[in-house]
């Protein structure tokens, strides 16, 4: 690897860390209360913090730094991302697969809020990952048919807003449960986006928003994919059977970090001698369409060295038995085609949460070399992308990107140097 190309990688990785610097969720929180103080609950009353997602520990630790008292505080974040909060609980539990752990917590959370009365606040810290953290079947589901639900729905290559609108159906706390099992307490909550567009009643599956659509909706989606079949018995019935949503009361919705403020800093980052643009906040559907655009653009080359930036959140439609992510395989895909581009490049594809799938890595840093080393190690670049296995692919080249959980998650960002 050359000195050039050595420190373009290292430019990536600034840029990258730029990226999550900008989505720390406690700045975010901080900002918010900042400007908008909470309230007090009325006499004899509380205010119950309840925070999930990736960024849960983060966003209720500077929460109660802010919150008037008495206070009841419940946080719920993945497995390795758990922290002692003076005055709090906190809870881990399985992501991406929902597990035992993560039903229990789920209904540790509907105790609380229905204990909830009109002189208590509720406020919710919001963040990606809260859809698989908080499982609560809606009766008579188990535990068993939500997985079975969401490894099928992860394989499926459907947008995150389509994962949402199922998801919803077949949740007491997802599209609206938090506002219906905490009435008549007022709600407010303060939302860290994951997801494109920043349509709240996708991110963690909207737990304070009206669902995105109805049983009925759900249900025809599946069918067009050709899914319906392939769902336990009772998650069709219940469908089938669903009433449309029953209107919620009214909660006060914040967003406070979002992709788009990650990609701006990404791009404020862009050293003095490069040009810097961001091509697309809409980096989104399948990862062999994602690489093709990315691709794309980079025929666009400018006098002086370039950094063109991407946000998104694409889709894998799993036809292997391999380990990745959206990340590790699109950095793959770039690797195996770019590789006759002229000039110098380096492109990265990571998580803002620091995990990119079922793996210990945030995504891929990946340049014309990248082939090679796979090769090197013996191993067959095309043959693993079939089998979804990007993974093995760029370990073996090394460069996986690896970072650690970050305790935030604004979803995916990209960045492709060229000099």
């Amino acid at each position: 690897m050359t000195a050039r190309i050595a420190d373009m990688r290292a430019l990536a990785r600034k840029l990258y860390d730029a990226a999550v610097r900008a989505a720390d969720p406690a700045l975010a929180v901080r900002r918010h209360f900042q400007g908008h103080p909470p309230a007090a609950p009325a006499a004899a009353g509380q205010t119950i913090l309840i925070a999930i997602g990736k960024a849960a520990p983060a966003m209720l630790a500077e929460a109660m730094a802010h919150v008037p008292g008495p206070v009841t505080a419940l946080a719920v974040t993945h497995d390795g991302n758990g922290r002692d909060i003076p005055g709090a609980r906190v809870l881990t539990a399985g992501h991406p697969e929902p597990d035992e752990a993560g039903l229990a917590a789920g209904q540790e959370i509907i105790a609380l809020l229905d204990r909830a009365g009109p002189q208590d606040r509720v406020i919710a810290l919001i963040s990606g990952g809260g859809s698989a953290l908080v499982p609560a079947p809606r009766p008579p589901l188990t535990l068993a048919d939500k997985q079975q639900v969401n490894r099928l729905l992860l394989a499926s290559g459907l947008e995150i807003g389509q994962v949402n609108l199922v998801r919803q159906q077949l949740s007491d706390l997802k599209g609206g449960g938090f506002l219906r099992h905490a009435a008549p307490a007022p709600v407010t909550a303060l939302i860290l986006s994951d997801v494109i567009g920043n349509d709240l009643g996708a991110i963690a599956s909207g737990p304070t928003v009206a669902p995105l659509g109805s049983p009925r909706e759900a249900l025809e989606l599946l069918a067009g994919r050709g899914l319906l079949e392939k769902l336990p018995a009772k998650v069709r019935e219940l469908l089938e059977t669903g009433a449309p949503p029953a209107p919620l009361p009214e909660a006060e919705n914040h967003l406070i970090g979002s992709n788009e403020i990650s990609l701006a800093a990404m791009l404020a980052a862009v050293p003095e001698g490069w040009a810097g643009r961001i091509v697309s906040d809409r980096l989104t559907g399948d990862v062999a369409e994602a690489a093709a655009r990315i691709a794309e653009a980079a025929g666009s080359r400018r006098d002086r060295p370039e950094a063109l930036i991407f946000g998104g959140e694409t889709t894998v439609a799993l036809r292997g038995t391999g380990k990745g992510g959206r990340n590790q395989e699109l950095a793959l895909r770039i690797a195996l085609t770019g590789g006759d581009w002229p000039g110098h490049w380096v492109f990265l594809s990571g998580g803002t949460d620091g995990r990119d799938g079922p793996t210990d890595a945030a995504g891929g840093i990946v340049d014309a070399g990248t082939a090679d080393r796979i090769r090197a190690a013996g191993r067959d670049g095309p043959a693993l992308l079939a089998n979804n296995d990007s993974h093995a692919a760029l370990q073996a080249a090394g460069d996986l990107l690896l970072t650690g959980a970050t305790g935030t998650n604004v979803a995916d960002v990209q960045v492709l140097l060229l000099a």
